[in-house]
């Protein structure tokens, strides 16, 4: 088959580098609107060509990899402009807007997905081969795409060694919001707490591995992220709220010198490695 993939930043690159090595992917083809990540894909060998928007639409399998936004005007656009039997893949990190979204003429075509993988790095050149290998992707509403669809989306995946799982679009959005997007808002928090400080340079001279593990998510594309939070502005509300709950709990119990109940609330967030 021949893929077009919008969007060549870290994750439209990465997926084209290990696409082109699939056997039964014939010709990786790239746009992005960003002349300069249309170069630099060239060069980096992240696809095999550039074309303009309209000569992407007719390839066999599209990959939306752009910001969540983004992947909404560009489904818009595509009645009556992709082949019948061509599947749409949108790479977004939240699920019911953009299925919401999806126009009547085409919603067999697509298969709403998010591969849960990346870096806090952005553009063409943090692009990297093996981003996806192991990792989980979640496939959303699968009974509403058509079945060809749903096959070419399971086998691209699986020829990238990805763990496929099924939920509703809904669902999705509410688990990432705890396991994703609400660790982004306390990342860039974090950030700005320290940042707002007089004496910050001396500060960040103490940086060690635990502020840099914490803050480095920070270092994510904003705009990215200010499409992601506003689509899914109501879960990431809920998760916002319930981890102030524990935060709360533990600065009560540090103010109060309940130093049993700390112990026992370490304990007890220590066992997330011990699942994950």
């Amino acid at each position: 088959m021949t893929i077009g993939i919008i969007g060549l930043g870290l994750m439209g690159g990465s997926l084209g580098m290990d696409l082109r090595g699939l056997p039964f992917v014939k010709k990786v083809i790239g746009h992005d609107h960003n002349a300069a990540h249309c170069t630099a894909a060239l060069n980096f060998g992240l696809v095999d060509e550039i074309v303009d928007f309209e000569a992407l639409l007719q390839c066999d399998t599209i990959v939306l990899s752009v910001p969540v936004d983004a992947i909404i005007a560009i489904l818009q656009q595509m009645p009556g402009k992709i082949k019948p039997d061509s599947t749409v893949i949108d790479l977004g990190s939240t699920k019911a807007r953009i299925a919401q979204s999806i126009p009547a003429a085409i919603r067999e075509n697509v298969v709403t997905a998010h591969p849960m993988t990346g870096t806090e790095n952005f553009g063409p050149e943090a692009a990297i081969s093996g981003l996806y290998k192991d990792k989980v992707v979640v496939l959303c509403d699968m009974e509403e795409s058509g079945q060809l669809q749903q096959e070419t989306a399971v086998r691209l995946f699986s020829g990238l060694f990805m763990r496929l799982h099924y939920m509703r679009a809904s669902e999705h959005d509410r688990h990432a919001a705890l396991i994703s997007h609400m660790p982004h808002a306390i990342s860039y928090s974090l950030a700005n707490t320290v940042l707002n400080q007089e004496d910050k340079y001396n500060i960040l001279a103490l940086a060690a591995g635990g502020f840099r593990s914490m803050s480095r998510l920070a270092k994510s594309s904003p705009v990215m992220w200010e499409d992601i939070f506003r689509q899914n502005k109501e879960h990431l509300l809920e998760a916002i709220n319930l981890f102030e709950d524990e935060l709360d709990a533990m600065k009560k119990a540090i103010r109060d010198e309940a130093w049993d109940e700390i112990h026992k609330r370490l304990e007890t967030g220590k066992k997330l490695h011990e699942i994950i």
